[in-house]
């Protein structure tokens, strides 16, 4: 078996002869790359040739080098004698090969796939003709898979001698041991004697023959029918044979047989457990199974795993009005959601390098231009007066889709956006997926207009993760919908979390709603500036709560405490990490300031009598004084008591406290008319708000909102 590495610059000399059948490409420095993935044979070379993906390649000292360890000259004849390879290094090439044909197989079947990029050519056959110089684990499959096919009339004269004459009664025996009772002259044996059932060893090998064909059907997802009713041998017992037993059982029973086709199925047998051992190919075909530009392959593979359909896709979304086409797109859960449903749009990008190589400057750009696309579409789905078709006909189907903007705050929901990088496993294993931030330089991407914005329509975040080439070439090859599904489900969860680990390491989330005489709607607008591009309302079930993002970099340290600290006076304001329940931060806040969670001035209605403290000892009163009992105010104006509800004192120039009144009444008192409020409870705006130019007049009767407009 011969080894190319996919697009690796080889000297001419080594691979001449190799590659002479195939359109390698040469440059003017002498050396030959191929940009194909797959096998075939070389009658030059007279051997089968395994041309594999490039993330087998690492980049080491300026040198490219399989497993990190490798020169690919040094490895282009896997059998010849001075290979530095180990076994074990040798066994997974073999089997690689064997995945990599299974998923260029799947991937030509996809009708919604580019098949012209495959050129499949009949597969080679075990055959009693020429030996090669070596054979590869592959072929040993496909010709198992062929015999079974292609022999279905010899298995069933098998299977008919194996059960013919079984059971019948032996009279010979049965006269000679057994006592007869004659009924009417009529002889009655009560216990016959049967024929007795021999060990068959034919029996026994087509047991062993489909047994591995079961096991390759369920390891490696081909689809090869099983007719027989034999009990097969399965799970810990085929390990076993897997182990060594298969060999060992084999050679005992190999002079049980004597016609070709019996020899012939344990030559096969012999070989699947004995990957070492030659099996016999015939030369007379031109035989090969390539594909051109294996990257359109693993952006299939991981668009299988991960995406969803196209057909399920807007049409102006996938494939976008400017050319750019995205590989990977699906509808899942918001970034900002807690407990609700609302999912947006995921973009991905995956990447087929080299280990180790970095995505190139203008991958980012592109993948910030999806997602500024998207943002376009999504916005054009809203509006009224558009008149391009595909829109109406987006408009008409994908209607229902969440609006990014809200319209209250101006602010723009999170685009969850990734690449996704092919990587290779350290222990070459094929069960662990790998999903991880990349390990590559950078692991994540952004870009902005202004900073401190999360929420701003131009702030962009690219996450970087990794992904075990192995466990999806794995995957996808066996083709089980089941198993596909289950590990969308679990990578769609993954990637959420992980964004939302990557934003909660860059931002300080906040959860805030506007404290109850507070018009939030009206302050929001009044200070559109402060706060545009740093709140958002998510939240639908809880629409009163807005999430506020504040970049957690020590520069913006003091801007972001005093906004947080002015906000307090208006809203209601706790932490509340991403994807945390807003609301039990919402009780938190109120539970940590209990003043402010008994402001229960109706912010509009004008029943505030505003108090300008006389001297000291008033002043005193209300800084210090009570929070029930009576007040007595002497020569007061003439006044609406059914109208006030609550009393204001405004001392040292400010306002703070307000005072909610139980009952009022006039009376006589020092021989000087004065009004008398009975107070039940004390209240409090917040912070102490100075006044500027004395705007509040004494024994004015306003609402709060005016009162508020006035500080």
């Amino acid at each position: 078996m011969k080894l190319i590495i996919e697009e690796h610059p080889y000297e001419k000399k080594y691979v001449h002869d190799i590659l002479s059948e195939i359109d390698a490409l040469g440059n003017a420095d002498g050396y030959v790359s191929i940009n194909y993935v797959g096998y075939f044979y070389s009658h030059a070379a007279r051997d089968c040739v395994f041309i594999l993906p490039k993330v087998l390649l690492e980049d080491k000292d300026n040198l490219e080098l399989v497993f990190g360890k490798y020169k690919p000259e040094e490895i282009i004849d896997l059998e010849k004698e001075g290979n530095p390879m180990t076994d074990e290094e040798k066994s997974f090439i073999y089997e690689f090969a064997v995945w990599i044909y299974r998923a260029i197989t799947v991937y030509h079947n996809d009708k919604n796939t580019d098949s012209s990029i495959v050129y499949h050519q009949t597969i080679l056959e075990v055959n009693k003709g020429q030996r090669h110089l070596s054979n590869t684990f592959l072929d040993i499959i496909l010709s198992l898979i062929d015999f079974n096919r292609e022999n279905q009339n010899f298995f069933f004269y098998i299977l008919r001698n194996i059960h013919s004459g079984l059971n019948k009664i032996n009279w010979t025996r049965t006269i000679a041991h057994s006592t007869a009772i004659v009924q009417k002259n009529v002889p009655i044996y009560i216990n016959p004697v049967n024929k007795k059932r021999q060990i068959n060893f034919d029996e026994e090998l087509l047991i062993i023959f489909f047994s591995i064909l079961n096991y390759i059907n369920g390891h490696y997802g081909f689809d090869t029918p099983i007719n027989c009713n034999f009990p097969l041998i399965t799970g810990e017992k085929f390990k076993a044979y897997l182990g060594g037993l298969g060999i060992i059982r084999l050679r005992q029973i190999k002079y049980k047989y004597f016609s070709d086709k019996s020899l012939y199925i344990w030559d096969l047998c012999f070989a699947f457990f004995d990957r070492a051992k030659k099996v016999v190919v015939e030369t007379g075909q031109k035989d090969y199974l390539l594909v051109k530009n294996f990257n359109i392959v693993f952006e299939a593979m991981i668009d299988e795993l991960v995406g969803d359909p196209r057909d399920t896709m807007p049409s102006g979304l996938k494939d976008q009005d400017d050319g750019k086409r995205i590989d990977h797109l699906y509808s899942y859960r918001g970034l900002m959601n807690y407990d609700e449903d609302k999912p947006v749009y995921y973009i991905g990008d995956s990447k087929y390098y080299k280990r180790n190589n970095p995505v190139g400057k203008n991958s980012v750009y592109k993948q910030f231009t999806y997602a500024r696309n998207v943002i376009q579409w999504n916005l054009n789905l809203f509006m009224s007066d558009v008149d391009d078709e595909e829109i109406v006909n987006d408009k008409k189907n994908f209607g229902h889709v969440a609006k990014l903007r809200d319209d209250e705050t101006e602010g723009y929901n999170i685009i969850p956006n990734f690449f996704i990088s092919a990587t290779m496993d350290k222990d070459l294993n094929y069960s662990r997926d790998g999903i991880d931030r990349t390990e590559k330089r950078r692991d994540r991407f952004t870009s902005s207009q202004f900073q401190n914005r999360l929420f701003d329509r131009d702030t962009l975040l690219v996450c970087h993760y990794d992904v075990n080439f192995l466990y999806v070439l794995a995957l996808y090859a066996k083709d089980d919908s089941s198993e596909k599904r289950s590990w969308k489900e679990k990578v769609r969860k993954l990637f959420r979390e992980e964004i939302q680990n990557v934003l909660k390491e860059k931002y300080t989330f906040y959860a805030m709603e506007a404290h109850p005489h507070i018009d939030g709607h009206k302050y929001l607008y009044e200070h559109f500036q402060d706060l545009l591009g740093k709140v958002y309302k998510p939240f639908d079930t809880h629409n009163t709560i807005l999430s506020l993002a504040l970049e957690s970099d020590e520069k913006f340290k003091q801007e972001n405490t005093q906004l947080v600290s002015k906000l307090k006076e208006y809203f209601y304001i706790e932490e509340c990490p991403l994807g945390s329940d807003p609301v039990a931060a919402i009780e938190v806040a109120k539970t940590n300031n209990p003043v402010s969670t008994i402001m229960t001035a109706d912010a509009d209605q004008e029943n505030i009598l505003i108090i300008r403290t006389k001297d000291n000892k008033e002043t005193r009163r209300f800084t210090v004084g009570f929070v029930s009992g009576n007040y007595e105010l002497l020569n007061p104006p003439t006044l609406d008591l059914f109208k006030i509800k609550y009393v204001m004192p405004i001392f040292n120039e400010g306002i703070r406290d307000y005072y909610e009144v139980g009952a009022s009444s006039f009376e006589i008192k020092d021989s000087q008319p004065a009004i008398v409020f009975h107070f039940i409870a004390k209240h409090s705006i917040g912070n102490f708000h100075p006044l500027s130019n004395n705007r509040l007049k004494e024994y004015s009767v306003m609402s709060l909102s005016e009162i508020l407009d006035s500080v």
